[in-house]
Formats: C-alpha cells, structure tokens, sequence
C-alpha cells in the first residue's frame, strides 16, 4: 500500500503545482487584460481629443448656424403671411366700398331713369287723351 500512498502523493504534488501555474496564469491574464484595458482607453480619449471633438463642434456649429436660419425663415414667413393678410384684407375693404359705390350711384341712376320713363309715360299719357 505504500507505494500506492506514493503514487497518490506525487500525483497531489502535480495537481497542486498544476493549480498553482494556473493561478498564475490567471493573475498574469488579468494584469495583461488592464494593461490593455488602459492603453485602448487612452488611445480612445486621445482619438476623442482629436477628432471627435473638432468634428462635434463643428457640427454645432452648423446646426447653430441653421437653427439661426431656420428662425429667420420663420420669421420672414409670419412676416409675410402678415403682410398677405393685411392686403387681402385692404383688398376685400376695397371691393366692398366699391360695390357700394356703384350700388349707390347705379341706384340713383336707375331711379333717375326710372323717373324719367314714368314722366315719359304721364305726358304721352296725357297727349293720347
């Protein structure tokens, strides 16, 4: 039996040792998994530092730019729109006032004929009698 409690013994020796490297490994994996860790964010702040944050404020800019823009465009539009409405409006005031008028003189006009005809009438009336 000794000879078996050897061999078990030297096969735990090698499982421990095994286990031991494999701790190691394990911690050296994980050192070199933070060392990369650490270079790839730098190299991601550096690359943000120099060109995305030129671009971004760039493109601020330019949407700066076009909402100043697109406020002026709304501005100018109520302008007009205003503008259009005040003149339909002079314009229908306009048309109502002429139409009046010519209501009023036509209507004068008419009654002035109208006088006329039935003076016509009485008189060619009376010269028939």
């Amino acid at each position: 039996m000794e000879a078996n409690l050897g061999t078990t013994n030297l096969l735990l020796g090698i499982m421990a040792a095994v286990s031991v490297l494999e701790a190691l490994l394990l911690i050296g994996v994980g050192i070199a998994g933070f060392l990369v860790y650490r270079r790839v964010m730098l190299l991601i702040s550096e690359l943000e530092a120099r060109q995305i944050a030129p671009a971004m404020a760039r493109v601020n800019a330019i949407l700066d730019d076009v909402k100043h823009v697109s406020t002026k465009v709304k501005d100018e539009a109520e302008r007009v729109d205003t503008a259009l409405r005040t003149t339909m409006d002079r314009v229908d005031d306009t048309a109502e006032r002429v139409r009046s008028n010519v209501k009023t003189q036509t209507g004068r006009l008419v009654g002035i004929l109208r006088g006329a005809r039935v003076a016509l009438e009485t008189m060619m009336g009376a010269r028939a009698m």
